[in-house]
C-alpha cells in the first residue's frame, strides 16, 4: 500500500469495461499523474503505454479489492460500480465514474440506493436493466471532471508538507 504521507497522485481505473482508459492516460499525464489499469481479464500492455498494468487472479471483487486495498486519499478511483466507489471513499479517495459524474460522501447513499432499486426492478422483470448508452457528452463531461480532480489534488498540499 502506498504511503499516503509521501505518495504522488495517481489514478486507479477498474479496467476492465472502462470506457475511457485513454482519456484517463491522456488527462493524467498533463498533471503527471501515475496511470494503474487494474484488470481481471488479462490486458496488453502495449495497448497503455505509460500505464502500469495490474492483473488481479479471476473472481468476484478481485479487482475492486485491490483497488480499495492499495487506495488513498492522494488517488483518484475510476469505476462504474458504485459498491466500490463507496469502499474507495471510505478510503479518502476521490471517485469518478467513466461518464463524467463524480461520487461523493454526500451522493452515495442515494446512488447505492438507487442502485438497489434497479436490481430489484430488474429481479422483478419491470425492468430490462439496459443502461444508456455511452456517448460523446460523457467522454467529454469525463475529461473535464477528471481534470477538475486532478488539479485540485496538484494544488493540495501532501501531508507532509507545511500548510
Amino acid at each position: 500500500m502506498a504511503d499516503a504521507v509521501s505518495a504522488p497522485i495517481r489514478v486507479l481505473v477498474d479496467a476492465d469495461a472502462c470506457p475511457v482508459k485513454d482519456e484517463v492516460l491522456d488527462v493524467a499525464g498533463r498533471f503527471g499523474a501515475a496511470v494503474v489499469l487494474v484488470s481481471n481479464g488479462g490486458m496488453r500492455p502495449s495497448r497503455y503505454p505509460g500505464a502500469r498494468i495490474v492483473n488481479v487472479p479471476s473472481g468476484a471483487d478481485a479487482a475492486d479489492d485491490w483497488i480499495v486495498e492499495d487506495a488513498t486519499r492522494r488517488d483518484v478511483v475510476i469505476s462504474a460500480d458504485i459498491p466500490l466507489a463507496s469502499r474507495a471513499l471510505e478510503k479518502g479517495a476521490s471517485v469518478l465514474g467513466p461518464d463524467g459524474r463524480p461520487f461523493s460522501p454526500e451522493n452515495i447513499g442515494a446512488a447505492l440506493s438507487f442502485r438497489s432499486f434497479n436490481q430489484h426492478l430488474r429481479e422483478t422483470g419491470a425492468s430490462s436493466g439496459y443502461n444508456k448508452p455511452f456517448g460523446p457528452a460523457d467522454r467529454s463531461r469525463f475529461r473535464q471532471e477528471l481534470d477538475r480532480l486532478l488539479r485540485r489534488l496538484t494544488s493540495e498540499p501532501a501531508a507532509s508538507e507545511p500548510t
